[in-house]
């Protein structure tokens, strides 16, 4: 299991601030921070800072290079942010995101071809979030049928299943699980992701509803995460569920979890 560690991202207040003021320190010590808890990737989001986005977004590339190698996902609405921050990347990246949206597509396309990036393919298209298992499979297909045409490889795409809240719509859990369940049977050697998060948006205990939906989807073959890795219990669940479906080979990682003391 990837875990993408999602804490430095504009959306959260404090991290806003500290992202607006240029605050290195406390950036720098939350990257450092999910990488020491797991985190193989890390996630860097501006998008809160509409003016100054393209200058905000390249800071935070340099500032979270300055004290990890841990490649990064460059997380943007704007290609023209993408572009300034993958600029300054110094190993490949992760581009967040792509989708069948067809201008969303031909903008961030060429982007992926000049720096060899990895992508996050997003199954919604112009018509937005399809509501039914059967329309993100098909997207699934069509996304990846492109991007392999435009010369991406199959191992750097991630299909992002589209998590919405089920507080709004009860059948969303299941709908997501069931898209994770088909994609990894009909396409073989793609990696799945989600915003996991968005699942408990609105409700309370939303963290417990965050490590079951992880537990799930894992099972289902999800096999990359946007998490908290700070979440010691989100992560100690992931590395048993891992054992538990066959992932991790003769148990290995899940001893060296349990001897670190981790497995809380």
């Amino acid at each position: 299991m990837l875990i993408i560690g999602e804490k430095i991202n504009s959306s959260i207040p404090s991290v806003a601030a500290a992202i607006g003021n240029m605050d290195r320190p406390t950036i720098q010590k939350l990257a450092l921070d999910q990488v020491k808890a797991g985190a193989g990737v890390i996630d860097v989001n501006a998008g809160a800072f509409l003016e100054r986005e393209v200058e905000l977004l390249t800071w935070l590339v340099k500032a979270v290079q300055e004290v990890t190698d841990v490649p990064l996902c460059i997380d943007s609405p704007s290609p023209a942010a993408l572009e300034a921050a993958l600029a300054v990347v110094n190993k490949k990246a992760i581009i967040n995101s792509i989708s069948a949206e067809k201008e969303r597509y031909s903008s961030v396309i060429p982007l992926i071809k000049q720096y060899k990036s990895s992508i996050i393919a997003l199954c919604m298209d112009d018509q937005g979030i399809p509501a039914t298992t059967e329309k993100r499979i098909e997207i699934a297909h069509s996304l990846t049928d492109h991007l392999l045409a435009d010369g991406v490889s199959l191992e750097d795409i991630y299909l992002d299943v589209m998590v919405q809240p089920i507080g709004t719509d009860n059948e969303s859990g299941r709908i997501a699980l069931d898209t994770v369940s088909a994609i990894r049977a009909e396409i073989p050697g793609v990696h799945i992701t989600c915003g996991l998060s968005n699942v408990s948006y609105g409700l309370p205990k939303r963290r417990l509803l965050n490590q079951a939906f992880a537990v799930a989807l894992a099972a289902c073959g999800m096999d990359v995460m946007f998490i908290d890795p700070l979440d010691e219990k989100m992560v100690a669940l992931l590395c048993a569920i891992n054992a538990l479906t066959g992932c991790d080979e003769y148990c290995c990682d899940y001893l060296t979890s349990y001897r670190a003391g981790t497995l809380v």
